[in-house]
């Protein structure tokens, strides 16, 4: 066996930021000369010390060793029961090394701060503040707030009134403050306020803030309601004495001119009906005449235009007044960096001595290319453009013509496409889709 210890004391207290000390007896058990390092394990041996750290004893000679324990005041050793221990270590019997426990009774300390941050706001009708308040303490602490103007100028608003504190941390607390009375205009007002914390045990603690009262209305509000209500008056001004009276005089010539070829068209147009009527009267009288000198029944009054059959009745084939038609052109474009060159793909009228007339148009760009597509009009290697658009603004765009385009034979169409991005390939197809009819 190596050796013995023996606590003067098993169990100490202690209050924070101050020492206290016990002895260790030791006794060499051994048979040889040995040396024992003494050292205080457990949470207190970062502020515990032994003196002296070590000790040499004959066999069967024992030895004092004082301990101190030197607690600091801080929020990070908590208050309460801490158990620590001695141990001996012998250099000649490492396992006759021996371990002395006890225990330390720490006492608790109360220190809490608070501050209001910011601590001053400028605003119009309320500011928003904080409560800060630290537990800077070995033990947790309950706090209750509370927030007093002296001149009972503002209203005030806490978000929790009561707040929990373990050792060494800290709440946050939201304040809002309103002042009772807000003016328009004027000079800022402050208003000083008092925040109180009261801890458990402890002295009431008191924080100040201050709210700078400002006006409700920008300052540069009346100086830009005065300069638009003069350009208003200049605006009115110029109104009734430039601008309204040469109004008024342009559109009564207007109006006079107006009525004038209003009047003149209206005689003219009576004379040419008159004209036509005896034109039509006449024709019909020359048709009539005809269809009978054949042998032929003419229409009664009122039957429609058009051919007929012998018997007098329409035929409704001979309405037509061209041959439906529809077709497709695709592109088959290569990617080109020059936006400004483009890849035709021209369409002929299959019969070359007809008029094509276009009515609808379907664009199709089902991939998403990027670039340009024209429709042109080819007139014997002149070329027109009737239409541009960006790929990239449609997938399906429908175009209906009022007035449809008309194709003189011999012209043609040709689908002209800039490809810059393909949208799912190495080159750009978009396509239309013509309908109208040959005549």
């Amino acid at each position: 066996m190596g050796a013995t210890a023996t606590l003067s004391e098993a169990g100490l207290v202690a209050e924070p930021g101050q020492e206290i000390s016990c002895s260790v007896t030791i006794r060499n058990a051994g048979r040889v000369v040995d040396q024992f390092a003494i050292e205080v394990v457990g949470d207190p041996g970062a502020w515990a010390t032994a003196e002296p750290a070590t000790l040499n004893l004959m066999p069967g000679e024992a030895g004092t060793v004082d301990v101190r324990f030197a607690p600091p005041r801080s929020s990070d050793v908590r208050a309460g029961l801490i158990p620590f221990g001695v141990r001996v270590f012998s250099s000649e019997d490492p396992a006759g090394s021996v371990v002395e426990e006890g225990t330390l009774q720490l006492g608790a300390f109360t220190e809490v701060t608070a501050e209001v941050v910011p601590a001053k706001v400028e605003a119009g009708s309320k500011a928003d503040f904080e409560v800060a308040v630290d537990n800077r303490g070995n033990h947790p602490v309950a706090v209750e707030l509370s927030a007093l103007d002296p001149e009972d100028e503002l209203d005030f608003q806490l978000e929790r009134n009561r707040a929990d504190l373990a050792p060494g941390t800290a709440a946050f607390v939201r304040l809002r403050a309103r002042p009772r009375k807000r003016f328009l205009r004027g000079q800022p007002v402050r208003h000083r306020f008092q925040v109180f914390v009261v801890a458990d045990n402890a002295e009431p603690l008191k924080t100040e803030g201050t709210m700078v009262q400002r006006q409700l209305l920008p300052k540069w509000l009346l100086p830009a309601l005065a300069a638009l209500l003069v350009l208003l008056l200049a605006l009115v001004t110029l109104w009734f004495t430039v601008l309204r009276p040469a109004v008024k005089s342009a559109a009564r010539e207007a109006a006079q001119e107006q009525n004038q070829e209003v009047i003149k068209a209206a005689q003219d147009a009576g004379g040419a009906a008159g004209e036509a009527k005896k034109d039509a009267d006449q024709a019909k009288q020359n048709s009539e005449d005809a269809m009978k000198a054949v042998g032929l029944t003419p229409p009664p009054d009122g039957a429609p235009p058009g051919p007929r059959a012998s018997n007098g009745v329409p035929n409704p084939a001979g309405n037509a007044n061209g041959t439906p038609t529809d077709f497709r052109v695709a592109a088959d474009a290569a990617v080109d960096s020059n936006v400004n060159r483009f890849a035709e793909f021209p369409y002929a009228v299959p019969d070359a001595a007809k008029t094509l007339v276009v009515t609808d148009l379907i664009l199709q760009n089902p991939r998403g290319d990027n670039g340009t597509l024209r429709l042109l009009r080819d007139s014997g290697g002149t070329k027109t453009v009737l239409l541009e658009v960006g790929l990239a603004n449609f997938r399906d765009l429908d175009h209906h013509w009022l007035q449809a385009w008309r194709f003189a034979p011999g012209e043609k169409i040709v689908l002209a496409v800039s490809c810059q991005t393909p949208g799912g390939g190495s080159r750009c197809t978009p396509s239309v889709s013509f309908s109208g009819r040959i005549e």
